[in-house]
C-alpha cells in the first residue's frame, strides 16, 4: 500500500465533527470508486464511526446514484466524478445481498430514495493514513 495521500482533517477533528452530526431518517454516505467495480461506497448511519461503515451496491428503482454517467465522458462529467464526496443518503437497506464481481465480494443492497452532498472534499475515510487508488481497493475498514 502506497503513502497517505487523501489529506483530511486530524484524527480528534474527524471525532468531534461526528459527534457532532446531525441525526435523522438518513445515512451518511462516502462515494468511493475503483474502476470496473459496481459497488457505490460506504455507508454509515449519523454519530457512528466510519470503521462500522458497510460497503453497499445501490438499488436505483426510486432514485439514481449521484454519478450515473456515461463512464467514457469527458473528466469531471463522467461515472465516478464524484470519489470521496460525502452525501447524506436517504432509502433503505432491502435484506438482499447482491454479488460484486469485479471485487469478489457479497455486498448489502440499499434503496436509494435521496441524496445531497455534505462535502466534496472531507479527505481520508477509515484512518489518517488512507491511501486510495482508483484501480484496486485500497479503503476497508478495520
Amino acid at each position: 500500500m502506497g503513502a497517505a495521500n487523501m489529506g483530511g482533517p486530524t484524527e480528534a477533528e474527524r471525532d468531534a465533527t461526528i459527534a457532532g452530526e446531525a441525526t435523522g431518517d438518513f445515512y451518511y454516505g462516502r462515494r468511493y470508486f475503483v474502476e470496473k467495480t459496481r459497488f457505490w461506497g460506504y455507508l454509515r448511519q449519523p454519530r457512528q464511526p466510519w470503521s462500522r461503515a458497510k460497503l453497499v451496491i445501490f438499488k436505483e428503482q426510486k432514485k439514481t446514484n449521484p454519478d450515473r454517467l456515461p463512464e467514457d465522458a469527458p473528466e469531471g462529467q463522467r461515472y465516478g466524478f464524484d470519489n470521496n464526496y460525502e452525501y447524506r443518503i436517504r432509502g433503505y437497506f432491502t435484506g438482499k445481498e447482491n454479488y460484486e464481481p469485479n471485487s469478489n465480494q457479497f455486498l448489502k443492497e440499499f434503496m436509494l430514495t435521496g441524496y445531497e452532498v455534505v462535502d466534496r472534499n472531507p479527505g481520508w475515510l477509515f484512518r489518517s493514513n488512507d491511501h486510495y487508488e482508483r484501480l484496486r481497493i485500497t479503503l476497508v475498514p478495520r
